[in-house]
Formats: structure tokens, sequence, C-alpha cells
């Protein structure tokens, strides 16, 4: 019987690239997101390998994520991985002139969604015995930078948690895994930025970044070891990147 994987945000970069890797391995989904019609065009495609099934809600709202989780029906809530990817950064101020809505964003979507994901999904895990979560951290969750507090605060926390989540729940069976990507060349930086691609392009400039599918690879070696394996935590950098905000450029 195949496995199913619930991905939160599954419409694009790391979530979809997962997403596509997941079905090449004959993995069900369960594909989250904000943007429905993304989700239907990556489902049609993905559906034609292995079932699929789509929630739309925003992470940040417990009471959406409550109410998608629970429309499950009883087969697609036995859940044997779960992706914690949704997150985002919100702006590049100093902490003095920071925005508290953007403060806000990240601390909801980074850490208070990672959580309110996984608490109605582990129950199901830990009354099987089974599951493995992926919780997408960030290298900014390893070593702070200027202008990135709340972000890398957001990110630290996810640390935290993995590390919380596997004292917790590996008794029940339930392996955990943190992921710590480097510079991702997705929307992120367009998110960041709020949509200015001419500051977002610059990120990527003078160096070959990571691109989502190099995440998804981790992800899927993550889940495929053997049972007696537990990768705790990878740290993923490009090539030309020696910490989170040293960038060798060409």
């Amino acid at each position: 019987m195949p496995k199913i994987a619930l991905i939160t945000g599954a419409t694009s970069g790391i979530g979809k690239a997962t997403a596509e890797a997941f079905a090449n391995q004959n993995i069900d989904l369960i594909l989250c997101g904000r943007r429905q019609e993304r989700l239907n065009e990556i489902a049609e495609k993905l559906g034609k390998k292995v079932e699929v099934q789509t929630l739309t809600f925003d992470v940040r709202n417990y009471t959406e994520v409550e109410n998608a989780l629970n429309s499950l029906s009883d087969k697609w809530r036995e859940i044997d991985i779960l992706v914690n990817n949704a997150g985002n950064a919100h702006g590049f101020d100093t902490i003095d002139e920071g925005s508290v809505t953007d403060w806000d964003a990240m601390i909801n979507g980074n850490v208070s969604g990672l959580l309110y994901v996984s608490k109605l999904v582990m129950p199901y895990m830990v009354k099987r015995k089974t599951g493995h979560i992926i919780n997408l951290s960030s290298v900014a969750g390893k070593q702070t930078y200027a202008n990135g507090a709340v972000y890398c605060a957001s990110k630290k926390a996810v640390e935290a948690i993995s590390e919380g989540m596997r004292l917790d729940l590996t008794k029940h069976g339930i392996k955990v895994t943190n992921i710590a990507p480097g510079a991702v060349e997705t929307e992120f930086s367009e998110v960041r930025f709020k949509n200015d691609s001419e500051r977002a392009a610059k990120v990527y400039e003078g160096y070959d970044a990571l691109i989502a599918e190099d995440i998804a690879d981790a992800i899927l070696y993550a889940v495929t070891v053997p049972e007696r394996v537990c990768i705790a935590d990878i740290t993923i950098y490009p090539k030309a990147q020696s910490a989170p905000s040293v960038i060798h450029r060409n």
C-alpha cells in the first residue's frame, strides 16, 4: 500500500519539487497551499502517477487548518510523512526599523503554522506508532545575520521544535528530520522584497544558487533510508556559500 505524504506550501518551490519527487516514488499526496488554481494544476499532473488530494488553507489560521485537515477521510488521515514546508521571509530591515506586520507574518507562518499543522497530524502518527516529520528550517536558524533578526529567530524556533519533537516522539516510532537550506532560487526573495523583481534577482547573481530540486532530493533521501535510520539534521549550502551571509560571487 503506498505511503501518504502531506506537504504544506506545495504550490511552488521546494514544496512543489518535493511533491514531484514523492510522486516518482509512488507516494500518494495531500498537497496544501493558498492558491487553489496552482494546486489543481500540480494535482492534475501528478495525479497521472499517484492519488492526490488538495487542501486550501493558510497555515497561520488555526481554524482554517483544523477545518481542512478534519475534512480528510479516514484513509487520508493516515499520513506517513508530513513535510512542514510552508513559510516566508518578509522585509530586510534592521530590527529598529522593522515592520510589525512583517514580524507577525514570519512568526505566524514559520512557527505557529508549523505547529498548527503538526498538532493535527501527530496524534494519528502516535496512535499508529509510525510516521516521519520533515521540518524546513534554514541556515538562518543556525546563524543570525544582520537585517534578518526576526526571520532568523523564526527559523531558530523551527530548529528547537525539531529537537523537541524528536525528544517527545521517538518513543512512538516517529522520525523527525530538520532540513536547513542555504540560498535556494525560488519565490523566496520575491516575497522578502515585496515583489521587487530587480532586487530579488540580485540575490542570485554571480554564483550558482541551489534549486528546489536539490532540497527535494535531500528530503527524499531522508524518507527512503532504511527504517532503522533517522536523519536528524541536514544543512545544505550551494558550493559558493560558506555561511548564511557569505556568498562568493564571480
